[in-house]
């Protein structure tokens, strides 16, 4: 017992060995901009005034949280972010259903599909921008031969946070069609040859068997897409740069504005921190529906 012990003893050690440098590297890498980045949060450190001290503790958050302008943009991305993800998983589900039927060239789509998702988001955004300008884009062009009017499609406050919302649905929605068609192809078909035998109808399979079955990966699909919408910055900054007006402001553009050309870097930092907050809160319920998964 005590040299299995003492074995098991000289394993752990061996491995903290091997991660050391790993952690060491992503705690300098990430740790000490993390901590730095609160300590700005609790400062009065501004562009304008350089200088950590005094600390004013949270008297950053206080005035963040008292700005209207800051729960514009926190309400615009929760906004924002369920409208884009829900129609991602509509959507995504419809195709992932469609391609589950195709046998011979699902590759192909599949490889089709993955296009968008594997581009970056500043040159899709880029793309669009050139498609959709008002005067020379091909977008105004195509609906002008339709007989349509012109739109000022990111110029417009009632427009331009739909657009930014249809690119990114565009873009992201190749994400949950490639897990939705794992978790379809991953289905055991008894259940649906029972069904089968008692007389079910395709939409009666689809709602009593398939969505039951596909929940708990239907749920880390959405669960992972929320996450990555509340952090959207990338399409904001290059579309609208927040505007027209705030029309487009997201909670990290917000916080952006506010440390950059606000000039108020501790309160920029304190925005942020209240989104990495609302983040790591949809991580944990991440984790725990994967953890739950893994136990069922």
């Amino acid at each position: 017992m005590t040299g299995f012990m003492n074995w098991a003893h000289r394993e752990v050690r061996i491995g903290w060995a091997f991660a050391s440098p790993g952690l060491i590297l992503l705690a300098i890498v990430m740790g000490f901009p993390l901590l730095y980045a609160c300590l700005l949060s609790v400062s009065s450190y501004t562009l304008l005034k350089p200088a950590i001290l005094p600390i004013v503790g949270t008297d950053n958050f206080a005035t963040m949280m008292a700005s209207e302008r800051f729960w514009g943009a926190t309400w615009l991305t929760v906004k924002y972010s369920v409208v884009t993800v829900a129609c991602q998983f509509v959507i995504g589900l419809g195709i992932a259903l469609m391609l589950n039927r195709v046998v011979r060239t699902k590759p192909i789509y599949f490889a089709i599909l993955t296009i968008p998702m594997a581009m970056s988001p500043v040159s899709v955004a880029l793309i669009w921008r050139m498609l959709l300008q008002p005067n020379l884009g091909i977008v105004n062009h195509l609906m002008e031969t339709l007989g349509l009017p012109r739109l000022d499609w990111l110029g417009s406050a009632s427009l331009a946070l739909w657009t930014m919302a249809g690119i990114d649905i565009w873009q992201q929605m190749s994400f949950v069609v490639l897990i939705l068609a794992a978790g379809l192809a991953s289905l055991p078909r008894e259940p649906y040859e029972a069904a089968e035998v008692d007389g079910a109808r395709g939409w009666q399979q689809f709602w009593f068997i398939t969505l039951p079955m596909l929940r708990p990966v239907a749920a880390i699909a959405v669960i992972i897409q929320l996450i990555n919408e509340f952090r959207t910055y990338d399409l904001p900054y290059v579309l609208t740069k927040g505007g027209p007006g705030t029309s487009t402001e997201v909670l990290s553009f917000f916080a952006y504005r506010q440390a950059f050309l606000g000039l108020s870097i501790n309160e920029g930092a304190a925005a942020a921190f209240v989104l990495l907050v609302i983040v790591l809160a949809m991580t944990v319920v991440f984790f725990a529906l994967l953890e739950r998964q893994s136990k069922s």
